[in-house]
């Protein structure tokens, strides 16, 4: 099932943890729809951006979250989501009785199950909604939401996920499935970037004029989404993170470990996931995911822009 986008029936306390580039511009999408947003991150200087953007700060998500009808977690990883629930100054401990708890960070299905057991288990809702769409989405309130959770969580989070997201899907009524899905979409996010990649570097190796290759491919067959949306990076040499080569080297590694488990092969993932090794290998972990390009280039010998290395 998919909700549009519409109109608030009621103005809430919300709390956004995490105001990198996803996470600010959900706080924006939020702040425009009549919420109160209060702001936390671990950088002192995203939270002052949010009080320069009118928002309010927070000194920790525990105090974001102290009054807050929903909370929204917009981190990495399992191991950041666990520390903003249950670490010190923890948002258990300071969300109302009631509240939610919405998780956007992808993780594993069973990891997502745990975490709703033990926050339901004070008397707070859990939703699984793991996100999907990119930072300018984020900003413009046309994500896609992938979630899960019991009917209440629901019925608590749907005005705060109608004004961040154009789709958003409820899955089914238990934490976890929203997680699942979300790894169906980062095992073909992955590959695809790593298949656009290699196709944009071996362009370079022939001598092709790169935005010449860009503007027939956009028109042609062999078109994907992260081709047309992440090969400009390339074409521009401009490799500012909007989405990390690290975040596929964990996502990818959480696919690894589910078809493990499955007994189930995914060998186009596991070499996505060896070039997204590799350019992390190359000190570029923290660069945009698009610099997958620059592995296949540096071992070919191939040239791309901005790219002197």
């Amino acid at each position: 099932m998919s909700t549009p986008n519409g109109n608030l029936p009621n103005i809430k306390a919300v709390a956004v943890v995490g105001l990198g580039s996803m996470g600010f511009g959900m706080a924006q999408s939020l702040s425009r729809a009549g919420f109160s947003v209060a702001g936390f991150d671990v950088s002192s200087d995203a939270v002052a951006r949010w009080v320069a953007e009118g928002g309010r700060g927070a000194g920790s998500a525990a105090e974001a979250a102290a009054g807050a009808d929903i909370v929204i977690s917009v981190v990495v990883n399992a191991a950041q989501t666990e520390a903003i629930l249950f670490g010190e100054a923890g948002v258990a401990e300071t969300l109302p009785p009631g509240g939610v708890f919405i998780s956007s960070a992808t993780m594993a299905p069973e990891v997502a199950q745990q975490f709703a057991a033990r926050l339901e288990a004070t008397g707070r809702y859990y939703l699984d909604a793991p996100i999907s769409g990119g930072s300018i989405r984020a900003r413009d309130g046309a994500l896609t939401i992938l979630a899960s959770g019991s009917p209440a969580a629901f019925a608590k989070a749907r005005p705060a996920l109608s004004a961040m997201a154009t789709k958003v899907y409820e899955l089914g009524g238990e934490a976890g499935l929203g997680a699942a899905f979300k790894m169906i979409n980062q095992l073909l996010a992955g590959v695809h970037i790593a298949a656009a990649s290699e196709a944009m570097a071996f362009a370079a190796r022939q001598g092709l004029d790169l935005a010449k290759v860009y503007e027939v491919i956009t028109a042609s067959a062999g078109n994907s989404w992260m081709f047309e949306n992440r090969m400009p990076h390339v074409l521009s040499g401009d490799y500012t993170p909007h989405s990390a080569v690290d975040i596929f080297v964990k996502d990818l590694g959480i696919i690894q470990d589910m078809a493990r488990g499955a007994k189930f092969p995914v060998p186009l993932a596991a070499s996505a996931l060896q070039m997204f090794l590799a350019a992390s290998g190359m000190g570029m972990g923290r660069d945009d995911d698009a610099s997958v390009a620059r592995v296949y280039a540096r071992l070919s010998g191939a040239a791309l822009p901005g790219d002197d290395a």
